[in-house]
């Protein structure tokens, strides 16, 4: 069965919602070597409407040269979304249609490399809840964002996680990997 990862740049507040806006000064060569090392693995990525809406319109310009756009440019990639129809004009991009938690645990039964969710705070909030997410990468930068969307809301459910790894960084960031707990 393949693995289902996510990733997040997190604050320490908490936020979760545009990392671009906080995270520069703190993004080092750890960091980076992480974001290497998760692309290596993974030959899938879902994403969210709002992600890839974003996405869709700057990794594919020819100036955006950099390793991540070599990567999620040509990879397979699935896009979530209750509003966005028909042909998506990414290169590789398919909509999911019908039932998401489904389509995971279908996706995940098919043979190949991680499964990486990289765009979307409310599709790592339903797939972690789900129980479908097989572990979750929070970076925390050393920064307050003050203001903007958190991974947890106060209503949500009690999930008890385990920590899979973790580390921290030349310039402070704290790597951590955690797994659902089955008890």
């Amino acid at each position: 069965m393949r693995k289902l990862t996510a990733g997040l740049f997190m604050s320490l507040d908490g936020v979760v919602e545009s990392p671009n806006l906080w995270q520069f000064d703190s993004f080092d060569e750890e960091l980076g070597g992480e974001m290497t090392a998760m692309m290596s693995r993974v030959d899938t990525v879902l994403l969210g409407r709002v992600g890839y809406e974003q996405w869709a319109s700057y990794w594919p310009s020819p100036e955006n040269d950099d390793p991540f756009g070599a990567f999620i440019n040509p990879v397979q990639k699935f896009v979530a979304s209750r509003t966005l129809t028909g042909d998506l004009a990414w290169q590789n991009s398919t909509l999911i249609t019908g039932d998401l938690n489904e389509f995971v645990t279908d996706l995940k039964n098919t043979e190949g490399g991680e499964i990486s969710l990289v765009g979307g705070i409310s599709l790592v909030r339903q797939l972690l809840f789900a129980g479908l997410l097989d572990s979750l990468l929070l970076m925390t930068h050393p920064v307050v964002a003050g203001e903007g969307r958190h991974l947890f809301e106060p209503t949500d459910p009690v999930t008890r996680l385990t920590l899979q790894s973790s580390s921290t960084t030349s310039k402070g960031n704290a790597l951590l990997t955690y797994g659902l707990r089955t008890h």
